[in-house]
Formats: C-alpha cells, sequence, structure tokens
C-alpha cells in the first residue's frame, strides 16, 4: 500500500520547479457547498439537471471516488486551504481559527508569482458567523484578491466584504455575487498579465434548501424519487420537498458554472487554466434515517469531482482511483509547477492526471473528531478504499460496506466471519496513520470552541 505522505521536493519554501510546463496554469478551483457527490448527471443521478458539470466532465476527467476526509463544513475547508489534517491545522470542528502559520496553497502559489483571490464562504475565521469580516493580511492566508463572509446562509439576505469592515448588501440571491466577483477576478487577472489562482466558494446548496428564484417549478415533489435507502426519521431534511430545494439549488449553481467558464473562454484564459469542481461534503438527506454530514456513509463523504486542463488531462475519462480532499492541495501545486511544502499531507495525483502514472494510493482516511448537537454518533475514524468502507469508533467497530456489492450501504458487514481479517486490516491501517500524525482520541471539550467548552462546564 502506497503511503498517503507526499513530498514533491526536499527544499522547505516553495518555489517554482524547473522543466514545469510553461506558462503556468491557472486554477479556477470552484466549490459549493454540501453538494452530494452522486448528485450530477454525469454520476448517473437522472433526476437532477447538471448540463454545463456534465460538459465539464466530458471535458475533462471525472473522479467516481472522490471524497471527503473529514465531512463537515470548516475542517474540510481547512484541508483543502492546507494539504493537512484538521487536528493539525487547527480546525478539527467547525468556527475554529485556522492556524495563521499554516503553508497553504494561496501562499505557494502568491511566492511562486501568482495573483490569488478567493470568493464565497471562508468559514477559517473562528468566532461569530456574523457579520464576516476578515481583516486583510496573514488572517486572509495568502489571498491577494477578496470578496468573502465569513459564514452566511441566508440566501436572499446576504453580504460580503473587501478590505474595509463595512458590509456589502447582496441584493437576491447570493450566489450571483459570488459568480460576479470571480469574473471580476478573472478581468484584473486578465489586466495583470501573470498566472493566477482563484478559489470560489459558493454557499448553496447547502440547507435550508429553499427554492432560488426563478426556479420554483425545476422539480415536483411527487416526481421525486427517494434514494433506496432512504429511511423515515430524520430529525432534519430529508423529505422530498427538501429534496426539491436541493435539487433546484444545484440547477442554478450549474447555470452559475457556466456563466463563469463563459466569462473564461471569452477572455481566451481556457486552455491554460485548470478548472477543479468539487464541493466540502455531502447531505444525508434521510438516507440511514439520518440528516446533514458528519457520517460516513457516501451520502455524506463522496463529493463531485472534476478536472479539466484542456490538451494536459485527457477529455472524457472516468477514474476511480481514490482521489481525497487531502489529495488536492500537493495535486494543484504539482500541476502548477509549485514545489510542495513538505509539511503537507496526501498524494500528488499530477501525474496521474495527466496519464503519466497509474499508481496511486490504494484508500484514503476518513474522520470526525467530536459528538455535536447536531450528530448522533460519537467521534469516529475510518477507512475508504475503491471496493470497502470501513468506519470504527475508539473502542468498537462500527460499520463495514462493500461499495461494489452494496452502493447503497444497506448491510453492515462488522459480524460478518469472513470479513474480519479485512476489518483487523483496516484498523492497523487507522492506529498507523493516527499514530504518524499524531492523532488521538480526545474528549469532546478538547475539540470544541472555547465558548462551547466554558457551556459544557456550566452544565
Amino acid at each position: 500500500m502506497l503511503r498517503r505522505h507526499f513530498i514533491a521536493g526536499a527544499a522547505a519554501a516553495p518555489a517554482v520547479l524547473r522543466g514545469a510546463e510553461t506558462p503556468h496554469p491557472n486554477i479556477l478551483f470552484i466549490m459549493p457547498d454540501q453538494w452530494r457527490g452522486m448528485d450530477m448527471g454525469c454520476m448517473g443521478n437522472k433526476q437532477v439537471r447538471t448540463p454545463v458539470l456534465d460538459r465539464l466532465a466530458r471535458e475533462g476527467s471525472l473522479f467516481t471516488n472522490a471524497t471527503a476526509n473529514c465531512p463537515v463544513c470548516t475542517p474540510a475547508r481547512g484541508i483543502l486551504l492546507t494539504g493537512r489534517f484538521p487536528h493539525q491545522n487547527g480546525t478539527p470542528v467547525n468556527d475554529v481559527p485556522i492556524k495563521r502559520d499554516e503553508p497553504t496553497i494561496a501562499k505557494s502559489l502568491a511566492k511562486a508569482g501568482y495573483y490569488t483571490g478567493f470568493v464565497g464562504k471562508w468559514h477559517l475565521h473562528g468566532g461569530q458567523r456574523l457579520p464576516g469580516f476578515v481583516p486583510p493580511g496573514e488572517a486572509r492566508m495568502g489571498y491577494e484578491y477578496w470578496a468573502a463572509n465569513i459564514c452566511s446562509h441566508d440566501y436572499m439576505h446576504s453580504q460580503y466584504f473587501r478590505d474595509e469592515p463595512s458590509p456589502i448588501p447582496i441584493p437576491g440571491y447570493d450566489s450571483i455575487a459570488w459568480t460576479n466577483c470571480a469574473i471580476e477576478f478573472m478581468e484584473r487577472a486578465k489586466a495583470r498579465k501573470q498566472p493566477w489562482f482563484l478559489s470560489v466558494q459558493h454557499t448553496p446548496p447547502h440547507d435550508p434548501y429553499l427554492l432560488p428564484p426563478g426556479h420554483e417549478k425545476d422539480y415536483r415533489e411527487d416526481e421525486i424519487a427517494l434514494r433506496k435507502n432512504w429511511k423515515p426519521g430524520a430529525k432534519r431534511y430529508g423529505t422530498k420537498k427538501d429534496l426539491a430545494g436541493y435539487y433546484s439549488a444545484i440547477n442554478f449553481l450549474d447555470s452559475e458554472v457556466g456563466r463563469m467558464l463563459k466569462r473564461l473562454d471569452e477572455l481566451g484564459m481556457r486552455d491554460n487554466t485548470i478548472v477543479y469542481f468539487l464541493s466540502d461534503h455531502g447531505d444525508m438527506l434521510g438516507s440511514q434515517g439520518t440528516f446533514l454530514k458528519r457520517k460516513p456513509w457516501e451520502e455524506s463523504t463522496l463529493v463531485p469531482g472534476i478536472m479539466r486542463w484542456p490538451g494536459k488531462i485527457a477529455a472524457g475519462r472516468k477514474l476511480d482511483a481514490v482521489f481525497s480532499h487531502i489529495d488536492a492541495v500537493p495535486t494543484l501545486l504539482n500541476l502548477a509547477g509549485v514545489e510542495v511544502p513538505a509539511s503537507m499531507e496526501g498524494f500528488s495525483y499530477g501525474d496521474y492526471v495527466r496519464g503519466r502514472k497509474s499508481t496511486t494510493p490504494e484508500s484514503a482516511p476518513l474522520m470526525i473528531y467530536t459528538k455535536t448537537e447536531l450528530n448522533e454518533w460519537d467521534c469516529w475514524r475510518g477507512v475508504r478504499t475503491r471496493r470497502y468502507k470501513y468506519a470504527r469508533f475508539k473502542d468498537k467497530p462500527w460499520v463495514l460496506h462493500d461499495l461494489q456489492k452494496d452502493p447503497f450501504e444497506t448491510h453492515n458487514l462488522i459480524e460478518s466471519s469472513e470479513h474480519r481479517k479485512l476489518m483487523a486490516r483496516f484498523d492497523a491501517e487507522i492506529d498507523k496513520r493516527m499514530d504518524r500524525v499524531k492523532d488521538s482520541w480526545k474528549e469532546l471539550e478538547d475539540w470544541l470552541p472555547a465558548q462551547n467548552a466554558k457551556k459544557k462546564k456550566k452544565r
């Protein structure tokens, strides 16, 4: 089994690599919030309409096993910024501040001469989500252009900030503004005549699952088919009405992605731009009788994964490698010809996506660090391979699913005698990884934000 830690070079400071692709590619990183990996036409969902993303998948490569290592907002975003695990970068739970001295993809690219920009939901500043101002400087972790808030899902009454603490109201549905800012960045980048990196983090289709304006009749509730593993009993968000709102938001975002790609073409930057589309995590939406994220099942951990770079990444391929969030930063830096800081975890899929290498890691690590009021289960760790999904608590196994024979994860195999050796192998893998990266089974209050820990002590 390949080691999951990958170092692109021995130097500590990022630098442009010799012999890299020239000119250095731009990177358009598009990440909506809480979009399940199976909910695109190109992934086999016949109900949801995603014509733009389906075309993007035909023009690039589709990762069919793209995985969120830690399926919840702040931890996932921390991984995708730093290329390090949440307990390492300071973001094991929501609403805690990321460590300011962490290496990031934006810092590495900026040092290599890239113009960097961030648009949308940040959720890495800690403290109160609103009003949502993140001051210029080290708190922005390497991003120069800024049009963002910390976190808001009041889609019709949102706001964002530039470089001053005065909020800029967003009229109407906020995703339109995020796309407009992304287009503004690309236009500025064109004038600057330097390679650029833009992270666009739209807030939908995250709950509440409201119908976007103009999309009220996209889906009829009586025509929506629930997934085969749907069960009654979810505390929140699992009805056909929720799915209608969720699918409608996906339709809306698909068209917004189309707007960004159209402007990219008009600016003449299509051929030298890597477009990478994914999400931070999914939502159970009633599958397994539960809701939201933080769960090991596919509805929570499987994310979209599409990467396009005309002429460099082959078009129309479906790749079954277990490409997870921890691998994203090393991969993008490698593709950009920028050295990966030695402290970053993960594996660079740069040669794999360009067809130069076929060997990839056999598994991706999974983790949730704490139980919350919205999470029914204690903290857990797990492993995802092409075929199997395994998750365990500190003192006992939880789930083992054969994804090849049981894609809806309806048969738990932890009591199967023929799978004991497999579970033992996964347990050993989890223990070895936790030891290597200094992960541990900490108590709840050790991971919670300080204000919540104080509340717990008062009870």
